[in-house]
């Protein structure tokens, strides 16, 4: 396992971190702790979760539930000291999360105790805004972002609210780090500016998504994370499952996310078909295992601090883990660049 600094931090994450997204619905207390086990078993020291989370389904009901199987994992002798934890604060729109309120200072403060409680811990390594106000072209929504829409107003008052308290909690012991999530060039590059302007904490990290059918972050985000030192957290680097190869056959698992989400958030259409069975194509005839090539790939990109890794179980996670040494040849990037020549923007 590979560990790399994140940003201008001094934290060093494992190439791999574990997603978790799936604790608390798809898989249960016990399932989650079996997979921070091989996780950690394996070489990872970094887990990310949210407030938010499960969303697979998220309800009511079982909001915050992922945090706190995470909490349970955590109070155990030992184990709280082998783990860089990261959380978020949710954006805008969910009811079920404090209301569905805007991201400010006092919002923060709302939501960072809410996830200390269900951690059972005293801190967060790296704490994350899930997505700003003015909303996100992640997900889909860059067919039809519109910038146009939105108005600079006050910003400037907001990001300084939001510093603001981000360094109070650093300074409260709360946080150790902070980073964006969802967030644009543009967005980012108002947060730097405003942070070295004001002596308050920059973010180090863009969490994102990134695989080889979402690489927006390739141009403008790649050039600005290379010239502020900010590290890509990929998110979602197998596309929802879609780079496994697992669903070219036409069988959709019972109980699998695409079962419960057919089109997994628009990212099932016949130019993604086609390009994740060439990507698969390509991995087979290279030896390789489709899905730890596609997360290899994204670790192997200069700008990347860790890739989150997800599984619903075991024996998906022992395969995801596997792409942890696994080394890329050139024969291979070039063969993934002339398929991306073919479907430039598949989903």
């Amino acid at each position: 396992m590979d560990y790399r600094k994140l940003g201008r931090s001094e934290l060093n994450v494992s190439s791999l971190c574990l997603g978790s997204m799936t604790w608390g619905s798809q898989n249960t207390e016990t399932e989650g702790h079996a997979q921070i086990d091989m996780a950690v078993a394996a070489g990872v020291n970094f887990i990310d979760t949210a407030e938010l989370y499960p969303t697979t389904p998220g309800t009511a009901k079982n909001v915050g539930a992922t945090e706190e199987i995470i909490g349970t994992w955590l109070i155990k002798p030992g184990n709280r000291d082998k783990i860089i934890l990261a959380s978020k604060a949710t954006g805008p729109g969910p009811e079920r999360v404090r209301g569905g309120e805007k991201l400010s200072g006092p919002a923060i403060r709302r939501a960072i105790e809410g996830n200390l409680q269900r951690l059972q811990t005293d801190y967060i390594d790296l704490y994350q805004l899930h997505w700003s106000n003015r909303g996100s072209y992640h997900m889909r929504n860059n067919w039809d972002y519109d910038p146009t829409r939105q108005t600079k107003g006050d910003m400037d008052d907001h990001l300084t609210d939001l510093l603001e308290t981000i360094q109070a909690l650093k300074t409260e012991g709360k946080i150790r780090e902070f980073g964006l999530s969802n967030e644009t060039v543009w967005g980012t590059a108002q947060f730097i500016f405003m942070a070295e302007s004001e002596g308050l904490p920059v973010p180090i990290s863009m969490q994102n998504e990134y695989s080889l059918l979402c690489r927006h972050f390739d141009l403008d985000f790649a050039e600005l994370c290379h010239h502020e030192d900010v590290s890509l957290l990929a998110w979602s680097p197998l596309a929802a499952g879609l780079l496994s190869g697992k669903f070219l056959s036409g069988d959709i698992p019972k109980g699998s996310r695409r079962d419960m989400q057919p089109d997994l958030n628009k990212r099932v259409t016949p130019q993604s078909t086609a390009a994740v069975a060439a990507y698969s194509a390509l991995a087979q005839d290279h030896g390789l295992d489709p899905a730890q090539m596609a997360i290899a790939f994204c670790a192997s990109r200069p700008f990347t601090g860790s890739v989150i890794i997800g599984a619903t179980n075991l024996e998906q996670l022992k395969t995801n883990l596997g792409a942890a040494d696994l080394v890329l040849t050139q024969e291979l990037l070039d063969g993934i660049q002339e398929i991306r020549r073919q479907y430039p923007m598949p989903m």
